[in-house]
C-alpha cells in the first residue's frame, strides 16, 4: 500500500490553481479583496479537509487488512518526510542489488538500461505544464487574457478617463494663462492634423488657408507669435468665417488650444519656413518680427 500525498500540497495546490484561474479570468487584480474569492478558497480548502478524512478511514481499512510484515514496511515509509522522498526519487541512487532487480534484459556495447520510473518532481511539473497549457489556451481564446489589444484598448480607456477626470478640476486654460511648453509640441502636431489640416495642409505649409510657416500674417492681435495663434483658435478671423473660434464653439479646449499653438510656434520659429519651391503657399498679409516673450 503506498502512502497518501500530504493534504497541505493539495491545499497549496488548490490555491495556486485558484489564483492563476482568477489571473486569467477576472476582470482586474483586486479579485484579493472579494469576498467571493476568500469564500472560494475556505469552501475548496474545507472539502479538501473532509477528503482527506475520508482517505484517512479508507487508509485505516486498508492498513488492517496487512500481514505485519507489510505493516512494518508501510510505516517506515510514512515515518520518511514527503520532501525528503521527492528528494529521494529525483537524486538517490540504488544499490547494486536493487539495479538487478530493474535491469532490463536488453544491452549493447556493455550499456545497459534500468527500469527507473521519472522523478515526481518531474511528472508533477510535466502535468502542472498540460494544465496551465489547457487553461492558457481556453483563457486566450474565449477571454480577453493575454490579448495585447484587449489591453492597449483597457489601458486606454483607463487613461482617458483620469485625463477627463483631471480636466474637470484642473484649471482652465485661456489667453492669460496659456503658456508655451516643448512637451506640448507632439500632441499639439497631432491635434493640428485633426482640427486645421483641411485649410492649412501638412507641416502648415498652407493651402485654402495661409502658410503658417513663413514671417508673413493677416491677423494680428498678439505681441508674441504663441499668443496670437491662442487668439486666433479662441476668436477666430474677422477676416475670413472659415477660420472658426474652435474654442468659443467648443470643437477644441483651452488646453488643447496651447498644444496647437505650442506646435505652430516650433514650426514658425524654430525650423526653416516651407517655401513656395517646396510646396508651401505665397506668403499671405504683412511681414511680422515677433517677440521673443512666447508666454
Amino acid at each position: 500500500m503506498k502512502t497518501r500525498t500530504p493534504i497541505s500540497i493539495y491545499i497549496a495546490a488548490t490555491i495556486g490553481l485558484t489564483i492563476m484561474a482568477f489571473e486569467m479570468f477576472a476582470q482586474d487584480s483586486g479579485y484579493f479583496s472579494s469576498p467571493f474569492f476568500w469564500a472560494l478558497i475556505l469552501i475548496t480548502t474545507i472539502l479538501l479537509l473532509i477528503m482527506n478524512s475520508i482517505g484517512d478511514l479508507v487508509e485505516n481499512e486498508r492498513f488492517s487488512r496487512l500481514s505485519e510484515e507489510e505493516k512494518k514496511e508501510y510505516l517506515n515509509e510514512k515515518n520518511i518526510p514527503y520532501y525528503q522522498k521527492l528528494w529521494n526519487s529525483a537524486f538517490k541512487k540504488q544499490s547494486a542489488t536493487e539495479e538487478k532487480d530493474i535491469l532490463i534484459d536488453h544491452g549493447f556495447d556493455g550499456i545497459t538500461e534500468l527500469d527507473n520510473s521519472l522523478p515526481k518532481w518531474w511528472i508533477g511539473l510535466f502535468w502542472f505544464g498540460c494544465i496551465f497549457c489547457a487553461v492558457y489556451l481556453f483563457a486566450f481564446a474565449f477571454t480577453d487574457y493575454a490579448h495585447p489589444e484587449a489591453e492597449l484598448n483597457k489601458e486606454t480607456k483607463t487613461m482617458l478617463a483620469s485625463i477627463t477626470e483631471y480636466e474637470k478640476t484642473a484649471p482652465q486654460i485661456n489667453l492669460e494663462t496659456a503658456k508655451y511648453n516643448a512637451d506640448n509640441i507632439a500632441e499639439g502636431e497631432q491635434l493640428f492634423k485633426t482640427n486645421c489640416v483641411t485649410c492649412h495642409g501638412d507641416g502648415a505649409k498652407g493651402g485654402i488657408g495661409p502658410n503658417l510657416t513663413d514671417t508673413h500674417w493677416i491677423n494680428i492681435k498678439e505681441k508674441s507669435l504663441f499668443k496670437n495663434v491662442f487668439w486666433m483658435l479662441e476668436n477666430g478671423s474677422p477676416n475670413n468665417p472659415a477660420m472658426r473660434p474652435f474654442i468659443k464653439e467648443g470643437t477644441i479646449t483651452g488646453r488643447d488650444a496651447e498644444k496647437i499653438a505650442a506646435y505652430i510656434y516650433h514650426i514658425n520659429q524654430e525650423k526653416a519656413p516651407i517655401t513656395e519651391a517646396q510646396g508651401g503657399a505665397a506668403p499671405q498679409g504683412e511681414e511680422v518680427k515677433w517677440e521673443n516673450n512666447n508666454e
